[in-house]
């Protein structure tokens, strides 16, 4: 780091006296380009039901799935990540609804490509949502089975894929998984298709919203500290992250966000890969919580908490704020 001089000729505050100085001289900038927008889908009549954990978050019907994917195209967001939330009745030990092509994510897919062609579609690519235990692969006798699960999700992606996705993201963190659905997508013609891999997933308290709005909450069974990352590693999100990029993943993803910034600096600085964070369902909740008892600014905490992504090294950030901090970025 260079030294410019000393007070009094140095004065720093000469760069922040007035509005267009402090926008002359910023050296990160948030804008629509940087956001997804995170969007749950479910299968019933109603076209939104709120998410009680998550205040102003609904769960979408595929009609208002699509109609999400034109707002997102008027707001200038790039992209949308889909997750589902599946009839109980369909969900078993197998998570065998996952891999139908009829289904749920694959007909939201359908829908939001034909509503709007130029909005890029995420997938989660795991079967948490899909399985009666809760846990993101194949459970035995309490243990979470890696090769015969990894298998399930290849298939699991390319459905996916063929239904319109442009983006797979396996968020399951069994070993291997990236390769192999890399090596399935191309032999089946899919060279093209991207993987944005979750390579440094940790086991987190701050996903808890969000396993009520996909309604996994009551049937998860035990944790997921055996596959997600311990909280208290770095090196080791490292070692996760260069795995992924020798199997193939095109992108990168950190979850969570605000609390993992170190690591968001450290994967974009080693790997030079384009580089997300995800803000996930624990951290818009408490934003939201603080602002509805007017111990916050909404709109300034979104806009800070969203640019220190940036400023960490993130090329954009997964977030349920995408259309809101759209808005506040279009004014």
């Amino acid at each position: 780091m260079s030294y410019t001089g000393r007070y009094p000729a140095s004065r720093p505050r000469r760069l922040r006296q007035t509005d267009w100085l402090r926008r002359l001289t910023r050296e990160h900038r948030l804008g629509a380009d940087d956001l997804i927008w995170a969007i749950v889908v479910h299968d019933g009549a109603e076209d939104e039901v709120p998410v009680a954990a998550m205040p102003g978050v609904s769960r979408y019907s595929v009609r208002a799935a699509a109609a999400a994917a034109k707002r997102a195209e008027r707001l200038g967001i790039p992209a949308i990540a889909v997750f589902p939330h599946i009839d109980a009745a369909k969900k078993d030990a197998g998570g065998r609804e996952a891999l139908n092509p009829d289904g749920l994510v694959c007909t939201a897919v359908r829908a939001m490509k034909d509503a709007a062609p130029g909005v890029g579609v995420m997938v989660d690519v795991a079967l948490d949502p899909f399985t009666d235990h809760g846990h993101d692969g194949l459970l035995r006798d309490g243990r979470i089975l890696n090769d015969e699960t990894v298998k399930v999700l290849t298939e699991q992606a390319l459905i996916q894929v063929n239904a319109g996705a442009d983006i797979v993201a396996p968020s399951d963190m069994m070993d291997g998984r990236v390769g192999a659905i890399r090596a399935a997508l191309d032999a089946n013609g899919y060279q093209d298709a991207l993987i944005m891999s979750y390579a440094a997933k940790y086991a987190s308290a701050f996903y808890g919203p969000y396993r009520e709005a996909i309604g996994s909450a009551k049937a998860l069974q035990g944790d997921k500290r055996t596959y997600q990352m311990d909280y208290g590693n770095t090196d080791e999100a490292l070692r996760e992250v260069a795995m992924d990029v020798a199997e193939g993943a095109d992108m990168l993803l950190v979850k969570p966000g605000l609390a993992y910034l170190d690591i968001v600096a450290r994967v974009k600085a080693g790997f030079g890969l384009p580089t997300y964070a995800f803000q996930v369902s624990g951290e818009y909740a408490m934003i939201k919580a603080a602002a509805a008892n007017g111990w916050i600014d909404e709109q300034r905490i979104v806009l800070e908490t969203l640019t220190a992504f940036k400023r960490a090294g993130a090329d954009g950030v997964v977030t349920y704020f995408a259309p809101y901090a759209a808005e506040l970025l279009a004014t």
